[in-house]
């Protein structure tokens, strides 16, 4: 798979975590003055991407939240708000939800946390640059740390979507070996996540 314009890529934004550390409702709590997912949505749509899925439990008020910011954008058409059934089973429950729901035609993904506000706005597309040959997933890193979003070619999609409970793709990069290129980010933004209160600020 080459990184191109002509590949067609989409977007993932994980929101359906409860926020059991941070006490719930998570995502729509301010940070910097904005909804925390305000910062992961602005990362996904800067992406060279078609469209972003938003992964929710099924809170209301988070895809009201992402139908606003995309509408700000003027992406709405590209915004599709998904609810994930098994939400509270975990990451890799919404991981392959979120996957299943990607267009049969898509080239790649790039898996966005909603918890994560301060990734670089050139990140995504280094990324998808990095992505030929034999090499179909690519992460950022900072100072030796892999960090986040993630892309990945549509050779992982089928392992994406039989992920299940509280397991994420951690495994599936653990064993990618050559197929996986880490990518400089310019900033500790690829590493920072809000996970309690006190993250805030």
């Amino acid at each position: 798979m080459a990184g191109s314009e002509s590949t067609r890529l989409e977007a993932i934004v994980l929101a359906a975590g409860a926020g059991r550390r941070f006490g719930g409702r998570k995502l729509t709590a301010l940070f910097e003055g904005r909804p925390l997912i305000a910062g992961a949505l602005d990362a996904a749509f800067a992406a060279p991407v078609r469209g972003v899925i938003l992964a929710t439990d099924g809170d209301p008020d988070l895809a009201a939240v992402g139908r606003d910011h995309a509408r700000s954008l003027d992406r709405l058409a590209d915004l599709q708000v998904i609810v994930v059934a098994e939400a509270t089973e975990g990451m890799g429950a919404s991981l392959a939800a979120a996957a299943a729901a990607l267009p049969e035609d898509a080239d790649g993904a790039f898996v966005f946390l909603g918890d994560m506000p301060r990734v670089p706005a050139v990140v995504p597309a280094r990324l998808a640059a990095a992505l030929a040959g034999e090499v179909d997933l690519a992460a950022p890193r900072f100072q030796g740390r892999r960090g986040h979003p993630v892309l990945f070619g549509r050779g992982h999609f089928a392992a994406l979507q039989a992920l299940g409970g509280d397991v994420g793709a951690q495994n599936l990069l653990a064993a990618a070996g050559s197929r996986l290129v880490l990518v400089d980010s310019p900033d500790a933004g690829v590493l920072f996540d809000v996970d309690r209160r006190e993250d805030l600020g």
